[in-house]
């Protein structure tokens, strides 16, 4: 049997990397997609391949991602790569933007979207904090939190407004009920 790609989204600050990075270290069964992204790497956050736009179109046309989008000013990909550790029977966890969930629904035979949500203050403070944005693109950013997830997609939501080790039990509870 395949694997289950499992799409993170949510709103910037929401914390979807620090979400991500704790279920992949409490559960072998996931593997976390590294993003490429046109942003420079030492800009920290997730760990992503950092790379040019040029090389991102150049790999882009070499069909060397699964998905690829833009937001932000940015380009995004998954690599293809994906696809062959789902046919090994890998659930492969990627931080997607919600504007894709439809062609991620299309490629991949089974999705699960996963929609972290938290509090408007928590997202200001941690948008604030990790100092990536001015505070016009941080109210930007805070706009669009409410966007919802497109008609079609099936998404389980989650606060992540508390403790991490809460929003990991309860994903992992939905991912991997215990069968009786």
């Amino acid at each position: 049997m395949s694997g289950r790609f499992i799409a993170v989204v949510g709103p910037s600050g929401v914390g979807k990397d620090s979400v991500m990075e704790a279920l992949a270290a409490a559960d072998p069964r996931i593997v976390l997609a590294r993003r490429v992204i046109t942003r420079p790497s030492a800009l920290g956050g997730e760990t992503f391949e950092g790379i040019t736009e040029e090389e991102f179109h150049v790999r882009s046309t070499a069909e060397e991602f699964a998905l690829s989008w833009t937001a932000h000013g940015l380009h995004y990909g998954i690599p293809a790569t994906v696809e062959s550790q789902l046919q090994d029977g890998r659930d492969i966890l990627a931080n997607l933007s919600r504007s894709v969930l439809t062609r991620a629904m299309d490629r991949f035979a089974r999705l699960e979207v996963i929609n972290l949500t938290a509090n408007h203050d928590i997202l200001a403070a941690r948008l604030a904090a990790r100092g990536r944005e001015t505070a016009q693109q941080i109210e930007h950013r805070l706009e669009r939190a409410a966007t919802p997830v497109p008609n079609g997609i099936t998404a389980f939501t989650i606060d992540n407004s508390g403790p991490l080790t809460q929003t990991v039990q309860a994903i992992l509870a939905r991912l991997y009920p215990v069968r009786v």
